[in-house]
């Protein structure tokens, strides 16, 4: 990363960091704990820590961290040490994608925590941004440590497997999970009795790390891809939602087409590069609104 990194009186600024932006990190659906504020900066929470991150005038100003937190979070966390500028020049290749990454050129694939990542997605199934990230809230501010108060908003770190696993069913009701609070459940004890252990199949190929998670009630082939590349550095994981499916039939396929054909076609195409051209896909597509027209005549 060739970029100059300095500390201020409350946090960092980055400047020349080549590949980030923060709208298209944090608004192309991998995370749920971003939020906008009235100056265009997002505020959120990642590993117990509340950071602010804003795009200025060519800057990268992360507020309230220091220099000890950014090496030993948030390098990571935001994915600084890959090369995008080398991803992107591959996938540009196909044309499509060349027009799709100007559209989410600062999109960076966050490596998030495994098991906030897995209950997240898993509430995730079949519903909508804003309920998803209200749910996660109320679970934090139920189950998880109290952190601190920032510019007047007072912010919890999502629980761990044991802090969650006290939850019933009913208490997760009171948080907006609708039908998903027994798989959320499901999912903290494995994960709480080592039943999947979470650190260890990161080692395993992509297909073996889904068909373990795949072992946890309500988590099927889109959430465990999600699952794979959003938190397990499973660049070659292809989630595939119906923003995708439709980017796909629209620009590629030309037709109704089965998720798994879909994915075929997408590892022939993309190769191990895959969960990235996913991203700037579904950016791509969710900005332009493609397959809401097909959308809304199928409702005739």
């Amino acid at each position: 990363m060739k970029c100059n990194i300095k500390e201020y009186e409350d946090g960092i600024i980055i400047d020349n960091l080549k590949d980030f932006n923060p709208v298209h990190i944090f608004d192309c659906g991998q995370c749920f704990r971003w939020n906008r504020e009235e100056d265009g900066s997002y505020t959120g929470v990642a590993f117990g820590k509340v950071l602010n991150v804003k795009k200025e005038e060519g800057r990268i100003i992360f507020t309230n961290t220091n220099m000890e937190d950014f090496n030993n979070i948030w390098f990571d966390y935001f994915d600084l040490e890959r090369d995008y500028g080398e991803i992107k020049d591959v996938l540009s290749e196909d044309p499509i994608l060349r027009e799709g990454i100007k559209f989410g050129e600062g999109i960076r694939i966050l490596n998030q925590d495994p098991f906030e990542t897995l209950i997240s997605f898993i509430i995730s199934a079949n519903n909508a941004i804003p309920r998803i990230k209200r749910s996660i809230e109320l679970i934090s501010q139920r189950y998880g440590k109290y952190i601190e108060e920032f510019r007047g908003k007072k912010y919890f770190a999502f629980p761990s497997p044991a802090e969650l696993s006290v939850a019933t069913v009913e208490e997760l009701k009171e948080c907006k999970v609708g039908f998903r609070g027994k798989y959320i459940l499901d999912g903290t004890d494995n994960i709480l009795n080592r039943q999947i252990d979470l650190d260890e199949i990161k080692s395993l190929p992509t297909e073996n790390v889904k068909e373990k998670l795949m072992k946890i009630k309500g988590i099927g082939d889109k959430v465990s891809s999600c699952i794979a590349l959003f938190s397990m550095r499973k660049g070659d994981a292809f989630p595939i939602d119906v923003w995708v499916k439709r980017v796909m039939e629209y620009f590629y396929l030309r037709k109704d087409t089965k998720p798994k054909e879909i994915l075929l076609f997408a590892d022939n195409k993309f190769g191990r590069y895959k969960g990235f051209a996913q991203q700037y896909l579904f950016y791509y597509a969710r900005e332009l609104g493609i397959g809401k027209e097909k959308k809304q005549n199928n409702r005739k």
